[in-house]
């Protein structure tokens, strides 16, 4: 593989030479549990696949050389069970009586880890607007340890400008860190540690994976000694995936280029369609013009990405009606397959966060563009919006 190789090839060969016994060009799973040593504490590299698999290691290799590409340092990637097994694992740098800055449009999933879980545990959580980098700003003191950022952020695809962020946090607390869920946009649109960030956490299950068929998670960091506690943690804690899950991730990495570049494509033109329709009051999409911080996504972004959020005139009812007319958009949660997916957050994936200050609009509706036919993918939004 070249020196400086562009992302598409480092999808394919990073981490993935041919493998030395028997010249397999694509990596081969390692289903073990364990490994025969030389001798007492002698080995291979390998002794336990908890610990360490050579699956896993091609997989975290990649995603590590994919968030590096352009940073003149090293970068180090921890594959996990679940994107929710990589953000529990990276809050584990957090101590108690330390404070998190988190957005104030953050996955169910994980303001429920953050708000049932973790404040059990001595942590305090703070919620703000993190498209304004004045108002992250203000939400950080000197307990801050972490800044957590989603974005485009789930569901509402606000933008939070990384380097922005990142230079104001670091200015106000030089002891906190910021942490960026890139799961919507992929190491392929956005890189968020050549922005300032110091870590990238992923749920590798939507597009990184990319087909619906695996669930997994991930943290990059270029932080040495950072990586160095996560991966004891990752070990400590055992949330790891097993060698059959890592390499359907990496199978996905291999396409990961092109399949955003066809889901972007087919969102931004859905999102034109939707802008015209009588029934939508409003499209929430990066790539319009008309969104808040389209400028911000222009900037960081390489593309905007295949999630599209509508807000209907008739509000939760309509929601619910059009979500179950649909034929190609199957109703269903998770994101980031190549087929497309619709949902109503406030009573599916956002339930968690029902009767907090995080609540969603009961009239939302959450899509996820597909690579199918464009045309097809018009035809069925056309006839349930009809409906």
């Amino acid at each position: 593989m070249p020196d400086t190789p562009h992302f598409e090839t480092a999808a394919i060969h990073a981490g993935q030479d041919p493998d030395s016994t028997t010249g397999a060009v694509i990596t081969p799973i390692f289903q073990t549990a364990t490994y025969a040593q030389e001798q007492v504490g002698v080995t291979k590299g390998y002794d336990y696949s908890r610990t360490g698999n050579p699956t896993r290691t091609a997989l975290e290799t990649c995603l590590a050389a994919l968030e590096g590409l352009g940073l003149n340092r090293p970068t180090f990637g921890l594959a996990f069970a679940s994107g929710m097994a990589a953000t529990d694992t990276l809050l584990r740098l957090v101590k108690p009586g330390q404070h998190v800055v988190a957005s104030n449009d953050v996955y169910g999933g994980t303001f429920r880890l953050f708000d049932k879980v973790l404040k059990d545990y001595g942590l305090s959580f703070s919620y703000t607007d993190i498209s304004d980098a004045s108002l992250v700003e203000q939400a950080v003191t000197a307990e801050t340890a972490l800044v957590w950022l989603e974005t485009p952020t789930n569901p509402l695809l606000k933008i939070a400008d990384i380097a922005e962020i990142s230079r104001r946090v670091k200015a106000k607390n030089p002891r906190a860190q910021v942490a960026v869920d890139n799961t919507f946009a992929t190491s392929f649109l956005q890189q968020p540690l050549a922005l300032g960030a110091d870590f990238v956490v992923y749920s590798t299950t939507k597009y990184i994976s990319g087909h619906s068929d695996v669930v997994g998670g991930a943290i990059v960091t270029s932080e040495p000694a950072a990586y160095e506690r996560l991966k004891f943690l990752q070990n400590a804690i055992g949330a790891v995936p097993g060698p059959m899950d890592a390499w359907l991730t990496l199978r996905g990495l291999k396409t990961l280029a092109i399949r955003m570049e066809r889901h972007s494509a087919n969102a931004g033109q859905i999102a034109e369609f939707l802008s015209q329709h009588p029934v939508v009051a409003q499209v929430i999409y990066p790539g319009l013009a008309n969104h808040p911080q389209h400028a911000a996504a222009k900037r960081q972004m390489r593309l905007f990405g295949g999630m599209i959020s509508i807000i209907l005139h008739g509000g939760e009812a309509a929601a619910g009606r059009m979500a179950a007319a649909t034929k190609l958009f199957q109703l269903a949660e998770s994101l980031g397959g190549v087929e497309s997916l619709i949902e109503v957050p406030a009573a599916m994936t956002h339930a968690s966060v029902a009767g907090s200050p995080l609540e969603v609009p009961g009239g939302l509706v959450r899509l996820s563009v597909g690579i199918e036919n464009m045309a097809d993918l018009l035809a069925d939004l056309t006839q349930a919006l009809d409906a």
